[in-house]
C-alpha cells in the first residue's frame, strides 16, 4: 500500500499543526482491507462517486448509481460494479485504460456517513458478473488499497424522493432519455442504440 502521505500534505500538515492528528488517523482508522461493517455501508449504497485520471493526471469525477446493492464486495480487498450505458464519452472507463488507480467515495445523505475506497481499477469483457447485472456493458473491479471513514460533519442531510427510473432492471425495459431522442444527437448514436428503434422501424414498414 502506497504511504497515505506525500510532501504537499505534510507542507499544509506543518502549516497548520495537524501532523499528529494525520498520523493518528492514519495509524488507527486507514485500512488495507474491508471489513464488516464496511461491507454493509458500501452494499446498501445506491450511488458513488468515482474519481479517475488519465495518463498525464488529469482528474475526472463521475457519479455512478443504481439499486442498492449495485456495488458487491467480491472479498475483503475488491469491489465490483457494473458500468451501464452513458454518454459514449467514457472518460472513466477510458482513463482506466491507461491509468487504473481510483479514488471512490461512497456517501449515505440521509443517514449522513461516508467511506473512502482508493484503489486498483481493471475490467473484462468476460466478467462472470455481467449476467447479475442487466444491460450492464463492463464490470469495474477494484482492489482496494485503502480503505477509511471520512468525518461526516459537513455532510448536508437530504431526503431520498425517487430513485432513477433509468437504473436498469431485470424484466423491465430501460427508458430511453431524451437527449437520445433530440435532434442534435440522434443520427450520432451507436447503431445499435435503443433509441433508434422508432428509426428502425420506420425503415421497416417502409
Amino acid at each position: 500500500m502506497a504511504g497515505t502521505y506525500h510532501e504537499g500534505s505534510r507542507t499544509l500538515q506543518a502549516r497548520f499543526d495537524t501532523r499528529r492528528i494525520a498520523d493518528r488517523i492514519d495509524e488507527k482508522l486507514v485500512r488495507d482491507h474491508i471489513d464488516a461493517g464496511d461491507r454493509a455501508f458500501i452494499e446498501a449504497c445506491d450511488m458513488l462517486f468515482l474519481a479517475t485520471a488519465d495518463g498525464h493526471g488529469r482528474p475526472n469525477c463521475s457519479y455512478k448509481g443504481g439499486a442498492p446493492g449495485f456495488v458487491r464486495v467480491v472479498d475483503a480487498r475488491t469491489i465490483a460494479f457494473p458500468s451501464y450505458d452513458g454518454n459514449g464519452m467514457y472518460l472513466s472507463a477510458g482513463n482506466l485504460m491507461v491509468n487504473p488507480h481510483v479514488g471512490i467515495l461512497f456517501i449515505d445523505f440521509q443517514e449522513r456517513r461516508r467511506l473512502r475506497l482508493n484503489g486498483v481499477a481493471s475490467f473484462h469483457d468476460d466478467d462472470a458478473l455481467l449476467a447479475d447485472y442487466p444491460e450492464a456493458q463492463l464490470i469495474i473491479r477494484v482492489r482496494a488499497e485503502q480503505v477509511f471513514p471520512n468525518c461526516p460533519r459537513y455532510i448536508h442531510q437530504y431526503s431520498l424522493v425517487a430513485r432513477s427510473r433509468f437504473v436498469p432492471r431485470e424484466g423491465a425495459t430501460t427508458p430511453v432519455p431524451k437527449w437520445k431522442r433530440a435532434e442534435w444527437s440522434h443520427d450520432a448514436l451507436p447503431l445499435a442504440d435503443p433509441a433508434r428503434d422508432d428509426e428502425r422501424e420506420v425503415v421497416h414498414r417502409g
